[in-house]
């Protein structure tokens, strides 16, 4: 029996997984590499379910920490892509200044934060938000960008107002940007919270991830990359899902919603 189209590209992240830990296993067993250089699936499970309860506990402290970083970058971000995106004066003055701004690397911001913060949860929190806010405001300003000068004339002459206009057709015409930069901010996001970590905390995945570094376990670090990247994928999917929802009028083909 064939499986179809829909059914089969449900199952392709899937499958793909399996294969590439089949050979991530094979590889491990067949060169016998060496546990504290690169372990084995199996071993990194093992070490998972033997160490579940002080990985979960570590694990529910960055989830934490990353939403709340992640709900004050929504927050800011979609607050200031509303005003860079609505006035073309305020877009040329604060974009530079916005784009040199996230390139610096947000990992030197972490020592700065230690000093005014202290060590924990809150550089955690700052250091998310600080890598993750930017997508929201480059997505918000674009979508609220382009809309067309002819609609905003045509609505002008119909006698809407300027927040008429932003709130009843530019925000809802963003939307599909807006969900975008979600998915791409919420996995930011774990990545600020990790690093800071890493640095400067003693909870946390990152903290887990650096001390069994510190003692060569590496199946250990390698269980908390897998959790980090399960916790990343699942809000990832969560959005989209939420995306499909809300947006379904902005997506075409197969990614409609059912």
């Amino acid at each position: 029996m064939h499986l179809s189209q829909k059914t089969l590209g449900r199952l392709a992240p899937w499958l793909l997984s399996l294969f590439l830990l089949i050979i991530w296993e094979a590889v491990c067993r067949g060169f016998e590499i060496k546990p504290f250089l690169f372990p084995a699936p199996s071993l990194v499970w093992t070490t998972g379910v033997e160490l579940a309860k002080p990985i979960f506990e570590h694990s529910i402290h960055t989830f934490l920490t990353t939403m709340a970083g992640f709900a004050i970058a929504v927050v800011v971000g979609g607050l200031l892509g509303m005003i860079v995106g609505s006035s073309p004066i305020v877009y040329r003055a604060l974009y530079p200044m916005l784009v040199g701004f996230n390139s610096v690397p947000k990992v030197a911001f972490v020592p700065v934060l230690v000093v005014w913060f202290g060590i924990g949860t809150i550089p955690a929190i700052i250091t998310a938000f600080l890598i993750s806010f930017f997508p929201v405001v480059v997505n918000v300003a674009t979508g609220l960008s382009t809309l067309e000068p002819e609609l905003e004339d045509v609505l002008r002459s119909l006698g809407a107002s300027r927040l008429d206009i932003l709130f009843k057709v530019g925000l809802p015409r963003s939307m599909p940007y807006f969900f975008a930069s979600l998915k791409v901010a919420i996995t930011l996001a774990f990545v600020g919270s990790v690093i800071s970590e890493t640095v400067a905390s003693n909870l946390g995945i990152g903290y887990l991830m650096m001390s069994a570094s510190a003692s060569m376990n590496m199946p250990l670090v390698f269980a908390g990359l897998v959790v980090i990247g399960a916790m990343g994928v699942v809000m990832y999917e969560l959005f989209a899902w939420l995306e499909r929802r809300i947006t379904g009028w902005a997506v075409r083909g197969q990614n409609a919603p059912g």
